[in-house]
C-alpha cells in the first residue's frame, strides 16, 4: 500500500481560507463542535461499533464518532519529555507519567481507544507531534502531510484519526478541490522535471512519488476542522472503493504547540 499517515510526512508506508466550526463547549481544552451540515459526504455515528461497521456508500466518505471526552490531555502532553519532531507513545510510557486524576482519566481514554482498534485487527499509533520535518525545496507538488491529500492503499483499507490535544486535522470537500497534477501549470512543470512525454510512464512516475494524491483547494473552498476528541474513519483511495477518498491534512505547525494524535 501507499498509505500516507500524518506522522510521517512525505513517506509512503508499506500498508496504506480554513474555517473553524461553531464551538459549543470547552472542558480541559476539549472543544465540541458542529459537523458541517451542508456536506453529505460526512456522516455522524453514535458508537464505536457503528463507526467500524458502517459501509462507505451513497457518496459518504467520512464517518465521525463525535465525543466530548473527560480528562486533561494537556497535562499528559506537558508531562511527556519529547523533543522536536514526532514521538510515538506506548502504554508503558503513558502509565509511568505522574498525573492528577484528570490526567490519569485522559490516559485511560488514550489506551482504551487503542484497545478498541486493535480488537478489530487495526494497528493504531499514538504520537506526540512537536513540529514536522519538511523538505526545503518540495518542487511543484508538496507531498508532506500538511498538504491536502488522500490516503492510498492497494487493498481495502480505511484511515482512523483522533486529535486529543492541539490543532486538529482538517478536511476538504471533494467538490472544492483539484488534484495538483491536473493543474496545467503544475503538470507542465512536473513534465519538464520528468523529461519525457505525458504517457503511462509519466503517470507511473506521479504514482511512485505520491504526486497524484495531493490536492489544491479551489478559490471558494471552505475546509473544516475534524475537532478534538472525535474519532474519525475516512475513506482511502483503493481498488474497488465505491466513494471518492476523503481529502484531509495535518494542520500547519504552530510554534510551541504540540499535538496528541491517534492514527491507524
Amino acid at each position: 500500500m501507499c498509505l500516507k499517515q500524518e506522522d510521517e510526512p512525505g513517506l509512503p508506508l508499506p500498508t496504506k481560507r480554513f474555517v473553524f466550526l461553531r464551538p459549543l463547549a470547552i472542558r480541559h481544552g476539549m472543544i465540541a463542535f458542529a459537523l458541517p451540515m451542508d456536506y453529505p459526504r460526512v456522516k455522524k455515528v453514535g458508537s464505536f461499533e457503528e463507526l467500524v461497521g458502517t459501509r462507505f456508500e451513497n457518496g459518504v466518505n467520512a464517518l465521525c464518532w463525535q465525543r466530548t471526552l473527560a480528562g486533561d490531555f494537556g497535562e499528559v502532553v506537558e508531562r511527556l519529555a519529547v523533543g522536536e519532531g514526532i514521538t510515538s507513545l506506548d502504554d508503558e510510557t503513558l502509565e509511568a507519567l505522574e498525573l492528577s486524576s484528570a490526567g490519569r482519566a485522559a490516559v485511560e481514554i488514550l489506551m482504551e481507544d487503542q484497545r478498541l482498534l486493535r480488537a478489530h485487527e487495526l494497528d493504531p499509533v499514538l504520537d506526540c507531534i512537536n513540529g514536522y520535518l519538511h523538505v526545503e525545496n518540495p518542487g511543484p507538488v508538496p507531498t508532506d502531510v500538511c498538504s491536502f491529500h488522500v490516503d492510498s492503499a492497494t487493498v481495502e483499507a480505511d484511515t482512523y484519526l483522533c486529535t486529543y490535544y492541539g490543532a486538529s486535522s482538517e478536511g476538504l470537500r471533494n467538490e472544492e478541490a483539484v488534484r495538483r497534477v491536473d493543474v496545467p501549470e503544475t503538470r507542465a512543470e512536473l513534465l519538464r522535471l520528468y523529461g519525457g512525454p505525458d504517457d503511462e510512464g509519466f503517470i507511473e512516475h506521479l504514482r511512485e512519488n505520491c504526486f497524484d494524491l495531493h490536492y489544491a483547494p479551489l478559490p471558494q473552498a471552505k475546509p473544516f476542522a475534524f475537532g478534538l476528541g472525535n474519532l474519525w474513519r475516512i475513506a482511502t483511495q483503493h481498488p474497488g472503493c465505491s466513494v471518492p477518498p476523503c481529502i484531509h491534512r495535518a494542520p500547519p505547525p504552530r510554534p510551541g504547540q504540540k499535538r496528541l494524535l491517534l492514527i491507524s
